[in-house]
């Protein structure tokens, strides 16, 4: 048998999140004492005594979402009860039985699938006195836990994997492939382009702004590998964040970023970019990811642009991003949503490609006899012995040179867009270190690739104007579209 589901539920407040942080040992849902703050199903892989399950939270039952999403989350919910093998059902001690945990234990009863009761926030012996009252829901004995505290948590483990089915051979998760940010502004497409990926409404979509709060991890096995996909809240400005929710989503998306292989940067075909984007544009960069411009939307902004000038667009409102590929996409009927994985999966291998030695020394040689490089800063020539690649993901090479302080910002860059064209590394962010050959001194040049031109392919070009371009085909449009030594968007258009 496959893997078990158990499906976290309850009405809202109860601690249903807390439970799934508790049990999972990291803190993966928000946790917030205002109401309905889950609406997708958050999910995580457990592993406990050699056994695995799958432990999902939902959304709080019969709660009136703020936003007109109650139905949608109502949706996530019961998707979630017909997937579980076992239901916990979380009620707060300290409040006894409600009328709403009364119809939520009615439910659970028609659903005919085993209930574990869990008295949540039973901080102390005093307050596992007042469980008794939860047999009313009928549904066996309460097991009192706290899940601030992790009182109870092992018990609760051994109770949920003597409830499963027996684990067959196959019980254990396929590892995942690859980690796949998804991040942008608000109403980018980013959750509609991952259920057209998912195949099924595995997260809410809607028209309103800020509707995934949370960043969920969704497993999506796609030509017999499994990708884990991470929707994140969708951003706005620092100065427009309003309360802890938004404040997490932000560090949540942050976090998804730094965690992920390769990060899918969407960005909306019919709204001009903003700071949002460049800020996420030079975390990501700053991070040193793979990344891929998702241009979402495509079907409404075809009429007005080519996908030529929306990449020159692009360069020019994201510096230190031209060497990443474009790939325009309309999530809402799936269009090239595959063709946005395949950019992903071939960022993935270039990040951890190895060359060798004597290719790497082809490569500077080349470089060399093309541009040699300047003099330092007393007249000393500097010269590059030899190089060789250190480590991947990023990629980075060492080159062993007479004197690592000489070499200037300008000639960094020039290697770096140099190695672009000659290695296997076109399309990922990439780290040079000058070392003294003989000699422990050494020049990093990877504070270059967070957000400056050195080392992110930006060439020689330098930041034009101080204000916003509109989009191509927007009469507010800025005429220049960027330097004619960068090379052209459509190599990398896929």
């Amino acid at each position: 048998m496959p893997m078990g589901v158990v499906a976290i539920v309850g009405r809202p407040n109860v601690g249903k999140s807390s439970l799934l942080n508790c049990l999972a040992r990291q803190r993966i849902a928000i946790v917030d004492p205002t109401a309905g703050v889950t609406r997708d199903r958050v999910s995580t892989i457990i592993e406990f005594d050699g056994r695995y399950f799958e432990l999902v939270d939902t959304g709080g039952m019969g709660i009136e979402d703020a936003d007109a999403l109650t139905a949608q989350v109502e949706e996530q919910i019961t998707r979630a009860l017909d997937e579980a093998h076992l239901v916990l059902m979380v009620v707060d001690v300290r409040e006894g039985v409600t009328p709403l945990d009364k119809l939520v234990a009615e439910r659970l009863r028609k659903q005919a699938k085993p209930v574990i009761l869990v008295a949540n926030k039973a901080d102390s012996d005093k307050l596992d006195q007042e469980a008794p009252n939860f047999y009313a829901l009928g549904l066996g004995d309460p097991l009192c836990v706290s899940a601030t505290e992790h009182r109870r948590r092992e018990m609760l483990m051994e109770t949920i994997l003597s409830r499963l089915p027996e684990p067959g051979e196959d019980e254990r998760p396929a590892e995942s492939a690859m980690r796949i940010a998804i991040v942008g502004k608000r109403n980018a497409g980013k959750s509609t382009f991952i259920n057209a990926l998912a195949g099924e409404p595995r997260v809410i979509v809607s028209e309103v702004p800020g509707t995934t709060r949370d960043s969920v991890d969704i497993r999506i096995e796609k030509d017999g590998l499994v990708y884990t996909v991470v929707d994140t809240a969708g951003l706005r400005k620092k100065a427009k964040v309003k309360g802890d929710i938004e404040y997490y989503s932000r560090v949540r998306a942050e976090e998804a970023i730094r965690r992920a292989d390769v990060v899918m940067h969407f960005i909306d075909a019919m709204v001009p970019l903003s700071g949002v984007d460049k800020h996420l544009g030079s975390y990501v960069m700053e991070q040193r990811k793979p990344v891929v411009l998702v241009v979402n939307k495509w079907d409404l902004a075809v009429a007005k642009a080519t996908t030529d000038e929306f990449g020159d667009y692009l360069s020019h409102e994201l510096p230190g991003l031209e060497f990443a590929p474009i790939v325009f996409t309309t999530a809402l009927d799936g269009k090239n949503t595959e063709t946005a994985l395949d950019a992903a999966r071939s960022l993935y291998k270039q990040a951890r490609t190895r060359v060798s030695t004597s290719r790497i020394n082809k490569a500077i040689d080349e470089a060399v006899r093309r541009r040699k490089p300047p003099s330092g800063k007393q007249g000393q020539l500097i010269r590059i012995y030899y190089g060789t690649q250190v480590a991947v993901d990023p990629p980075t090479l060492t080159l062993f040179v007479n004197e690592p302080s000489h070499v200037s910002e300008d000639y960094a860059r020039y290697l770096v867009n140099r190695f672009r064209e000659i290695l296997p590394f076109s399309e990922v962010p990439m780290r040079l270190i000058f070392r003294r050959s003989g000699g422990d001194a050494e020049k990093d040049t990877a504070a270059r690739t967070r957000g400056k031109s050195s080392a992110s392919g930006r060439g020689d070009r330098t930041r034009r104007g101080a204000g916003r371009s509109a989009p191509p085909g927007d009469k507010r449009r800025a005429s220049h579209r960027g330097p004619a030594a960068r090379p052209p968007r459509k190599q990398r258009r896929r």
